[in-house]
């Protein structure tokens, strides 16, 4: 039930490697749904800013205004990694008693512990995640698979090593020290001060909910762009792999940055030969997805004009 004002987001994420044109993609795909009507978000954790770059303006670290139902923010993983240590750096001279108590090591053997810039990335995920204020919410830069280890955090909670750590927090005497090491936990700093183990259970159920929108194809659409060059195609395999693992839906791959014909360059035209020999592996390899096709432009892609020319070949036309 949502109250007066809330919104029910569907969600769109963009992946793949560097170089293949993922944001001008995401940033066309958010300019087209503003134009259509949809109050849009594009939220871009890339330390390159080249969200700014693709509308030609300065977005910045907080929600910005682009244009009519558009809105924007680049979130710095730097900045948020710091954000995210300051909430427990009054306690880090604790955290040898803590690797005492063994929990480092037991999440160690659960492999629970991608870096803190990960997580602390996560955590600004899961925060845009629940925000009831847009009908469509774009994420420049996915998650990696690394974080994705968290959304199996509910089911290792549940299982004998799960026990162990509730165990030991109970008796550890650091709850708010775990409170403030373990992500996704929004109390305030007076109940931080009652903090148990019930805090683990509640940390599962946000989870748990994240799990169910990311893996919900009516509400998470996931877009993997890639070019058609052998190394691209083997990272995008690679990336389609671990998001089955976590029963991620992936619908569509886009193959960016296509030669378009020119007779009269032949080394255009022996480009754009190899690249159709890949575009057919990728038809192959990828063929429980839409595939869609973008060629390359003579200009760069930069500014709502060139986003909008993007949008029209990808995704008005298709």
């Amino acid at each position: 039930m949502f109250k007066i004002g809330e919104r029910n987001p569907e969600f769109f994420l963009f992946s793949g490697k560097g170089g293949v044109g993922k944001t001008s993609c995401a940033a066309a795909k958010a300019l087209d749904f503003s134009r259509k009507g949809k109050k849009t978000l594009i939220v871009s954790v890339d330390p390159a800013h080249s969200l700014s770059d693709s509308f030609g303006m300065k977005i910045g670290g907080e929600v910005k205004k682009l244009a009519k139902n558009l809105f924007a923010i680049e979130i710095d993983p730097a900045r948020a990694m710091q954000e995210y240590k300051e909430r427990f750096s009054s306690q880090i001279e604790q955290m040898d008693g803590l690797a005492k108590l063994g929990i480092g090591e037991t999440f160690d053997l659960a492999g629970m512990t991608p870096g803190i810039d990960e997580i602390a990335a996560f955590d600004k995920f899961l925060h845009y995640m629940q925000n009831k204020e847009y009908d469509i919410i774009i994420f420049d830069t996915a998650p990696t698979g690394h974080a994705l280890r968290f959304l199996s955090l509910p089911d290792v909670l549940d299982s004998w090593l799960g026990k162990m750590i509730k165990i030991k927090l109970r008796f550890s005497g650091m709850m708010s020290l775990a409170k403030k090491l373990l992500p996704f936990g929004k109390e305030d700093e007076e109940k931080a001060k009652n903090i148990g183990a019930d805090e683990l259970e509640k940390m599962k159920e946000r989870i748990k909910m994240a799990k169910e929108i990311l893996s919900d194809p009516e509400k998470t659409h996931y877009f993997m762009v890639l070019i058609p060059e052998a190394m691209s195609i083997l990272e995008s395999e690679r990336s389609l792999k671990t998001l089955k693992e976590y029963q991620i839906p992936v619908e569509t791959v886009i193959v960016n940055q296509i030669i378009p014909e020119n007779s009269s360059c032949s080394f255009c035209m022996e480009k754009r030969s190899r690249q159709l020999e890949r575009i057919k592996e990728i038809k192959d390899k990828f063929r429980e997805f839409r595939v869609l096709q973008l060629n390359l432009f003579k200009e760069e892609v930069h500014g709502f004009r060139m986003l909008e020319r993007v949008g029209d070949e990808i995704y008005s036309k298709n």
